[in-house]
């Protein structure tokens, strides 16, 4: 990880940290960090599930397993002590902080659900930031798909990328 990209997380600084969650537990962690008023963020996305009999929408995690809180050294301690919160994601044996611009940048994406494609001078593999329209400040790599371009954020800690498509009209700037 860049040393630049690190917080220095103290009892007076707050930090973006990933905890594991124990197995469909992201809700109940979301719901308890809320009663003892940490800050957290727990990605989520709606889904069309088919049943045999029926058709339902259902909010699901985004990524499995994961929930952020925004915490200082104090409050991490806190939120472990949560039954359903298995461990803080390390990087070499020390609790790993996310940069808040990579939590930022994913919170740009997920509020809007546009399905459209992006401008054809843009080749696969090119950082961009994005200067107007719904996610406007949100930087990526962009990527083929066989729908067309998409635009790919990462969170590096956890090795996982969030790909979207970006609306037609939305401005963008190469990198």
């Amino acid at each position: 990880m860049d040393e630049e990209k690190q917080c220095l997380c103290n009892d007076m600084n707050r930090c973006w940290f990933a905890f594991y969650t124990k197995p469909r537990h992201e809700f109940k962690v979301a719901e308890n960090l809320a009663g003892i008023s940490i800050v957290h963020y727990l990605p989520v996305v709606t889904r069309l599930k088919q049943w045999s009999d029926r058709k339902k929408k259902v909010i699901e995690p985004l990524i499995r397993g994961y929930i952020f809180a925004f915490v200082n050294s104090k409050e991490r301690l806190i939120a472990l002590q949560q039954d359903s919160i298995i461990n803080c994601v390390c990087f070499n044996g020390k609790p790993a902080s996310i940069p808040e611009w990579q939590i930022e940048n994913l919170q740009r994406m997920l509020k809007n659900e546009s399905n459209f494609m992006i401008s054809d001078v843009v080749k696969a593999g090119s950082k961009i930031k994005v200067l107007e329209g719904p996610f406007a400040g949100v930087e990526g790599i962009v990527k083929y798909t066989s729908e067309g371009r998409t635009i790919s954020i990462t969170i590096d800690l956890l090795k996982r990328s969030i790909t979207a498509v970006l609306p037609k009209e939305s401005v963008i700037q190469i990198m």
